[in-house]
């Protein structure tokens, strides 16, 4: 197993937690001891370490640990390729008093042959401490790509509407669903497409649904934008309209309920028309699966043999909180 310790934004950090937690278990980990600051899961095979730090919205980088008796040792066993590193302490800003841990630790990199460049590294060294207060050398497998997710928010995509899904809080949402490459992941209220965009970033196969046709021909705009191409999407009131194939069978559902005044129900409130949604697609759901709601709150629009597993709820707005809801079976 390969202990890969993540650092998780302020932003949200129930949602970062229940994020994680959900993405290392679609890479068959396991939450494991973290350190003050970092949260930790165990992953089965190394190249996990890089898949989760792709994965994540609500991280800032993830790390491993080097192994050494101390930083300064573990940093010169690093050092043998002459490869240049930035070293730092976690949670420090790069200002004020020099940190002596941190100083000896670079010049035993040195010493051992690598150089030290705080600009553009070949590597970043971190420099955490236990609750004991000892310092352990940690290193950065891939930063998490935050500014790739905001190049996808929707006033930079080819179709807009005032309601649109922050791209960090689809990426989450894509993660508590557990999608993995070759899912099925359906969205029956498709929208501008932000959920599935996420999906689909993460391999999954990509179904839609929408009663405007406006929404669905812009949702297929944005995914093309994207680089992303639907295996369906229809046109039509989800709980009627169905696919070419009726015996289609769903990895996870992945929604946002529809809300605001540039959403359409048909006139329907939501509570009920996302009870008869989901109650007539859960069915198509394979064992094992997942539906993650973004939803006002409210009552279960589930019942058994659904349960709700996991609920976080976000302020998206300085008026506006999303709960993000899970219900597995």
């Amino acid at each position: 197993m390969t202990r890969v310790y993540v650092e998780t934004t302020g932003e949200s950090r129930p949602l970062a937690e229940a994020e994680l937690r959900a993405a290392a278990g679609a890479l068959e980990g396991v939450a494991a001891e973290g350190l003050p600051g970092l949260s930790a899961v165990d992953l089965p095979d190394p190249a996990g370490a890089e898949q989760l730090a792709r994965r994540l919205a609500f991280a800032r980088r993830c790390l491993t640990a080097v192994d050494g008796a101390d930083p300064e040792a573990a940093a010169a066993g690093r050092a043998a390729d002459g490869r240049s590193a930035a070293v730092r302490r976690l949670g420090r800003p790069s200002g004020g008093a020099p940190d002596p841990v941190v100083l000896a630790t670079g010049r035993a990199y040195v010493a051992a042959g690598g150089t030290v460049d705080l600009e553009r590294p070949a590597r970043r060294l971190w420099i955490a401490s236990d609750a004991d207060g000892g310092d352990h050398l940690l290193e950065e497998v891939v930063p998490v790509d935050r500014r790739g997710l905001l190049r996808r928010r929707i006033s930079l995509l080819p179709y807009q509407r005032p309601v649109g899904l922050d791209p960090r809080l689809a990426r989450a949402a894509a993660n508590l669903a557990a999608v993995v490459p070759g899912s099925r992941v359906l969205d029956p209220f498709v929208g501008t497409g932000a959920l599935l965009a996420e999906a689909g970033l993460l391999g999954g196969r990509m179904y839609g649904i929408d009663r405007d046709a406006a929404m669905v021909r812009g949702a297929l705009q944005n995914l093309a934008f994207l680089g992303l191409s639907p295996e369906a999407m229809v046109e039509g009131d989800a709980g009627a309209v169905d696919f070419a194939d009726p015996e289609l069978r769903f990895d996870a559902i992945l929604t946002d309920a529809p809300y605001g005044r540039s959403s359409g129900t048909g006139h329907e409130p939501v509570a009920p028309l996302l009870r008869r949604v989901l109650g007539r697609w859960a069915d198509r759901v394979r064992p094992g699966g997942r539906i993650v709601v973004v939803s006002s709150g409210g009552d279960d629009p589930l019942g058994p043999p659904w349960r709700r597993d996991e609920s976080v709820a976000v302020r998206v707005h300085r008026s506006l909180t999303r709960e993000f809801r899970v219900y597995v079976r």
